[in-house]
């Protein structure tokens, strides 16, 4: 061999082992990344997505870090947006429980700048939510959304209609604001993301978004070579012996809350039969007077028993001593009466027990039965919580 090849061949030689390891050094410090996306608070109402669903996917996928969708400024004042169950009564919990690390990914712009463009601060409530319209109660009337899993938002299908709304100006330009607002959050989420994956290289970060983010936020993501993303489907969905050994009571109690005292009643979009096995499990391990009101509430709206029957339970329920607190009921604000699904939210399990009453007595035709119960209601509360209950009310059962 002529001697003017060693050079070559033994430079390649010494740079093997090196690329080798170069190799193995960048595979190290890849992040991989699952984009969960979810709708926020459908855990409250679909067997499939349900909270200990939610929680058994995060131990299955074993992460260094979970991502919520929260401003770090909010986050840092232990501030949520009200609707966002899965964030603060699944996420936060469970990774606080586990030593899990939470990163906040999320931006809103500014109120000064909400003002300038829309008119509104858009987190303020006004005093009385509407009937219908923006922060109205929140409730899931599509009979579809009962039949929704865990990794609902992997169809491209399933979200393609905001894909679709994101991607095409609106018609008139000064109405484009809601559009571009979104394309910016989306990106900075993304890019909030992409530092919590570098800050843990090698590890495995789950993002939990609202599903409306989840595409755009893994088409930026694509392109970092230091990220690797990971479907939630190849976590896969966890099995119904996980989903049990994951169940709280808090989580069975939130459901029936939501489902049974909420607005969501009245849509009648309610799966009752797994609404009939948490009551019955809460039944078994500690019948307590909020358990037995959501089960009156429950019997009532299967057909099990009457309004007169209904009202005898209510009656007794509110003879509790003191003023037991719901162990789950959406409140954000402590200083209004209600919740974000719910007109009486904020109320204790006695107070509600007499609402239903009335409930029950203006459904029978008798109200002046039912007119009797306010006083004993707002008795005790704040003149807010006064108005905010007559207000209610009024349209709930005078109307």
């Amino acid at each position: 061999m002529s001697c003017r090849f060693l050079p070559g061949i033994l430079l390649s030689l010494l740079l093997l082992p090196s690329a080798a390891v170069a190799s193995d050094t960048t595979a190290a410090a890849t992040t991989r990344v699952i984009v969960l996306g979810v709708d926020h608070s459908t855990q409250l109402v679909a067997r499939g997505d349900q909270p200990a669903a939610l929680e058994a996917f995060l131990d299955r996928a074993k992460p260094d870090a979970i991502c919520v969708e929260r401003t770090p400024e909010a986050f840092a004042r232990n501030d949520f947006y009200e609707f966002t169950y899965e964030v603060q009564s699944v996420v936060l919990p469970y990774a606080r429980r586990t030593g899990i690390e939470l990163c906040p990914v999320d931006w809103e712009p500014p109120r000064d700048d909400q003002l300038l463009g829309f008119g509104i601060d858009l987190e303020a409530i006004p005093e009385a939510r509407p009937a219908q319209g923006f922060h109205q109660f929140l409730s899931f009337p599509q009979s579809a959304t009962l039949q929704r899993g865990l990794l609902h938002a992997e169809n491209p299908d399933n979200v393609a209609k905001v894909t679709q709304w994101a991607a095409q100006p609106a018609a008139k330009s000064a109405d484009d604001l809601p559009r571009r607002l979104y394309l910016y959050r989306t990106f900075m989420q993304a890019k909030r993301l992409v530092q919590a994956a570098k800050a843990r290289p090698g590890g495995t970060v789950v993002l939990v978004v609202g599903e409306f983010h989840k595409r755009d936020i893994e088409a930026i993501l694509a392109s970092d070579p230091a990220i690797v993303l990971v479907p939630p489907s190849a976590i896969g969905e966890p099995s119904a012996d996980e989903v049990r050994r994951h169940q709280r009571r808090e989580y069975r109690l939130a459901v029936a809350t939501f489902n049974l005292l909420g607005v969501q009643a009245k849509t009648g979009t309610v799966d009752f039969a797994w609404l009939r096995e948490e009551i019955t499990q809460l039944q078994k391990e500690n019948d307590t007077p909020e358990v037995q009101l959501l089960a009156t509430r429950l019997d009532l709206l299967e057909g099990r028993i009457d309004a007169r029957q209904a009202i005898a339970r209510y009656e007794r329920i509110a003879r509790v001593d003191g003023d037991p607190p719901f162990t789950w009921n959406g409140v954000k604000d402590r200083a209004r009466v209600d919740s974000y699904f719910d007109p009486f939210g904020n109320l204790d399990v006695r107070r509600r027990a007499l609402v239903e009453s009335a409930r029950e007595w203006y459904r029978s035709g008798k109200p002046a039965k039912g007119d009797a119960l306010l006083a004993p209601v707002v008795d005790g509360l704040t003149a807010r919580q006064r108005a905010q209950v007559e207000t209610y009310w009024r349209r709930e059962f005078a109307t």
